[in-house]
């Protein structure tokens, strides 16, 4: 049977801010806000369209979590978010007040411009030849 990664944690100081810049900021389709107990919540988002890898909004508990939200991969980029129309997506997330770390560059595999989200999170937005 073949295998995939369904979904990768991303650690968030609270869901619904979460959801706020996934879903309202980037576009990103809510797939499920499930509520596990009090204080636990199964968050799943996802780009339009995709079915495979998704992210799971955790919110931090604990110190040692707490931390680590937005530097989970000890300050480089996290996350790359392919797109096939890099100037269209790129000035949609400019214009909703996504921050860029950098102007738009052209490398060997594509068109690159590094953003952050709210929680300090590095993303590659790319465009591959």
């Amino acid at each position: 049977m073949p295998q995939r990664i369904s979904a990768i944690t991303l650690l968030v100081p609270d869901y619904d801010a979460g959801i706020a810049f996934y879903v309202h900021k980037l576009g990103f389709t809510l797939i499920s806000d499930t509520q596990l107990s009090a204080n636990k919540r199964w968050v799943l988002v996802a780009p339009p369209g995709v079915r495979e890898t998704r992210l799971l909004l955790a919110k931090a508990e604990g110190e040692a979590q707490i931390a680590r939200i937005g530097n989970q991969t000890g300050g480089r980029v996290a996350l790359f978010l392919t797109t096939d129309n890099f100037a269209h997506d790129h000035a949609a997330m400019l214009a909703a007040g996504v921050e860029f770390l950098e102007a738009p560059r052209t490398e060997s595999y594509g068109t690159v411009a590094v953003f952050r989200d709210p929680f300090g999170n590095s993303w590659d937005l790319i465009e591959p030849r």
